[in-house]
């Protein structure tokens, strides 16, 4: 991979940022931009699309955070290289990201050619990790997580993709139809999950299941909700 070119499929739902790093990669002779995403469900449409060699992945995204579009992305080529990138450096959205799958995870405040760097390193089959965050990495490679950080099971362990789909997308705002329309299922399926969410939790209210996603780092709360374009029709009933 070293000296071929590397296809880069870029994710952050802010677009100014997005777009600078995007003109940014593309002045580097080894490495372009195939696409971009402004969210975790358009990444892993993308990804499908386009197959790029690594994903350049915002933690923190609304409608599909950034390990749970990893885990999606994964889970049909295990083959592309997804890298994190965020401003977060707390030990539980690293875990997150790495058992997800990431193979690197660097921070926003790091330099361009760092970033240039770990681009290679991942595209290469390596991992690359900026170094303040490099203790929580290795522990989460090697399957030793925090127990502090994740006692008493942690969202990821306690429910299913689907689920966690569903609990971002209610601790952003989302109406159960909307919901229904943005996931293409049906509204009785989006509340069976609801109902299953809060069961498995012991959270009783929307309050306490969107103070539960933040604190997972499901999301960050620093977007409005996505509003698809049919969640004003009834959505096809498929469960």
């Amino acid at each position: 991979m070293s000296e071929e070119i590397i296809d880069v499929l870029l994710a952050d739902d802010h677009q100014i940022f997005r777009q600078g790093l995007a003109a940014l990669i593309e002045s580097w002779s080894e490495v372009r931009v195939v696409a971009q995403a402004e969210d975790g469900r358009d990444c892993v449409e993308l990804a499908h699309a386009v197959s790029p060699h690594v994903v350049l992945m915002d933690v923190g995204m609304p409608g599909l955070n950034g390990a749970d579009a990893t885990r999606q992305i994964l889970a049909r080529d295990p083959d592309v290289a997804v890298l994190g990138l965020s401003i977060h450096r707390d030990r539980y959205r690293v875990e997150n990201m790495v058992t997800a799958g990431a193979r690197g995870y660097v921070l926003k405040t790091e330099s361009w050619e760092l970033l240039r760097m770990a681009l290679r390193s991942v595209a290469d089959g390596g991992t690359f990790y900026s170094a303040e965050i490099s203790r929580s990495a290795a522990s989460a490679a090697s399957g030793e997580r925090d127990p502090v950080a994740n006692a008493g099971d942690r969202a990821d362990q306690r429910l299913t993709l689907r689920e966690r789909e569903v609990l971002q997308l209610l601790a952003e705002g989302n109406s159960t139809r909307s919901i229904a329309a943005i996931l293409d299922i049906s509204v009785k399926t989006v509340e069976s999950h609801r109902y299953n969410i809060m069961n498995q939790l012991d959270l009783r209210n929307v309050a306490a299941l969107t103070k539960y996603a933040v604190s997972e780092g499901l999301t960050t709360l620093d977007a409005p909700p996505r509003r698809d374009a049919h969640s004003d029709r009834q959505p096809r009933k498929k469960d």
